[in-house]
């Protein structure tokens, strides 16, 4: 206790001072296909609010009107089942892949992974190599290092902005979004949500980067769950590699007993979070293969075989075998495979078309002069298409039921829900008690568009 407080007294800290990590550029297989992950999502992300269909925005959340456009989709909130099957499918497929090759997500297509490789790129290109940017932060302020990292700035930021601006693009319809920045009529919570996007993608992608990956994101702390010894991970032939040093360029392989391993450092170089991927797995690698690719083009130089670094299982390392097919992958496969077959189905079998049945409070049942017991109900039918249609509503159930207005027919616009207030008639010769009845709503245009909901006919007992 007294020497912890004489080293506080000291100043001396128990935590590690951040470093800052300058990844090295390499090119390479992996890199190329990180490079593909970049193009591909971003370009997704900035273009889908500019794709138009059937006259409107093609992916547009519109929360004021509350229903949501995904191509020829248009979900409701009574359609939130659909989002929380959706969200059970992404939690099993990441358990899935990552049961059978590692942290694929992290390394291509995690938004921190594809930011930041966006953000990475445009420092490169104003700053330089990893060497210039070294030196550049280590040079004295002055006119050059000024407008490199004014121009890095500016485009850091505008890059940032124009991320947060497409966000909101998928909840403001764009080009009326683009109109109001225009003439700065942006409404609070657009600009607010502007800023804070950006914000956050510039502050996470410039400069927290790894630190994210690090500390604040859960999926390493718990990736060791979904690990066993047949998980494809990245990994430092330690027997291949092991007595590392370095040699002449000209000398043979297996020269002093020395491994395959110069010691160059390169797979640390090139390491977007500073690991040393020789001293085993750890959290902070977020399966990049950035270490592969340098490994190689360095064994390549030397003319060692490649895969010093690779991809492999701990299982294969130690028994030179692997198990693809295992009771894990089987598992999470099959349950994988029935609930996306049955979103399929559902989303394919789903009637744009929404009934609800209200019973009048006011009067839990009349009796007719003629006998007849009369209940009252208020239908809402929610017409989920985007085109106006007319339906027809009719009853059914025990003994003899009569709708009053008869078979009445109502016109719906696009997205409305249309209240609708019948009185259902049961003849005199039933026996007494409730009875369950059911009501049927069809579009006149298309018998299949139908939809159907169960209530209860009161009646006295006796």
């Amino acid at each position: 206790m007294k020497a912890d407080m004489a080293a506080a007294a000291a100043g001396d800290s128990y935590y590690q001072a951040h470093q800052k990590i300058y990844p090295r550029e390499i090119h390479g297989r992996f890199a190329r296909l990180r490079v593909l992950a970049v193009w591909v999502l971003l370009g997704l992300y900035y273009l889908l609010p500019w794709l138009d269909l059937h006259g409107r925005q093609a992916v547009l959340f519109d929360l004021a009107e509350r229903k949501f456009y995904i191509f020829t989709l248009v979900m409701w909130p009574q359609d939130f089942i659909f989002l929380t099957w959706l969200l059970v499918l992404a939690a099993l497929s990441l358990f899935f892949f990552t049961a059978l090759a590692g942290r694929l997500w992290c390394a291509y297509a995690c938004p921190q992974t594809v930011w930041t490789e966006a953000f990475m790129w445009l420092e490169r290109l104003t700053e330089g190599t990893r060497q210039a940017r070294i030196r550049l932060d280590a040079a004295p302020w002055g006119a050059g290092k000024l407008l490199r990292k004014a121009s890095k700035q500016v485009l850091w930021i505008g890059f940032a902005a124009w991320t947060g601006f497409a966000f909101v693009g998928f909840f403001t319809p764009i080009r009326a979004l683009v109109a109001d920045a225009r003439s700065l009529s942006l409404s609070p919570w657009e600009l607010f949500w502007i800023l804070f996007y950006g914000f956050a993608t510039y502050g996470n992608a410039g400069y927290l980067r790894e630190q994210v990956c690090k500390y604040m994101c859960p999926y390493a702390r718990f990736q060791s769950a979904m690990f066993d010894p047949d998980t494809l991970i990245i990994t430092y032939d330690a027997v291949r590699g092991e007595p590392r040093g370095s040699r002449r360029r000209a000398a043979p392989r297996g020269t002093g007993a020395l491994g395959d391993c110069i010691d160059c450092t390169w797979c640390v170089q090139v390491c977007p979070t500073g690991i040393d991927i020789r001293k085993g797995l750890q959290i902070e690698c977020i399966a990049c293969a950035a270490c592969i690719d340098a490994c190689d083009s360095v064994m390549d130089r030397i003319g060692y075989p490649r895969g010093l670094v690779r991809y492999t299982t701990q299982h294969a390392l130690d028994h030179g075998t692997t198990h693809v097919v295992r009771p894990r992958i089987l598992v999470y496969g099959t349950i994988l495979a029935i609930l996306a077959l049955g979103f399929a189905a559902a989303l394919a079998l789903r009637t744009p078309l929404g009934l609800d049945v209200i019973r009048d409070r006011n009067s839990l049942f009349r009796i007719l002069d003629d006998g007849r017991i009369e209940n009252v109900y208020t239908l809402k039918i929610l017409n989920k298409s985007e085109l106006a249609r007319s339906f027809a509503i009719s009853v059914s159930g025990p003994g003899l039921l009569t709708l009053d207005p008869a078979r009445p027919a109502v016109s719906v616009a696009p997205g409305e829900v249309y209240p609708v207030v019948v009185r259902v008639q049961r003849d005199a010769y039933r026996p007494l008690g409730s009875e369950t009845i059911q009501f049927h709503i069809a579009a006149r245009d298309d018998p299949r568009v139908a939809a159907s909901h169960a209530a209860r006919l009161l009646a006295p007992s006796r």
